[in-house]
């Protein structure tokens, strides 16, 4: 979608710390991160939220939460993570692309 910054993301268009990839999901570092590792899964294909995503793909919402585990297993947190999803400006979401926050480790900063 244009003007979508985790679209631009999935493209290569933005930089972004990439730290897993699949053909439905990329994974990659929060700039501004709320914990010790804190990790943006987004779908490759534009959803505006979780619930858009998971009525039109519930694979891909799944595979989200797969990716989520697996990075967290690599970060050294197979056990212990959190897995949020903000949906809507008065929950949160500032980016208006389908997105699951993985946070793991220890808290650095606010969980808006």
């Amino acid at each position: 979608m244009e003007g979508c910054l985790f679209c631009g993301i999935v493209a290569g268009d933005v930089p972004a710390q990439v730290v897993h990839s699949t053909d439905r999901v990329v994974a990659f570092r929060d700039i501004n991160p709320a914990a010790t590792v804190h990790v943006l899964v987004v779908p490759r294909e534009h959803h505006a939220h979780a619930a858009e995503l998971a009525d039109a793909a519930p694979e891909v919402s799944a595979e989200l939460v797969t990716v989520a585990a697996a990075v967290a297993a690599d970060e050294g947190h197979p056990d212990d993570y959190r897995l949020v999803y903000n949906t809507g400006a008065g929950a949160g979401q500032t980016v208006f692309h389908a997105h699951l926050h993985l946070l793991a480790g220890e808290l650095t900063g606010p969980l808006a």
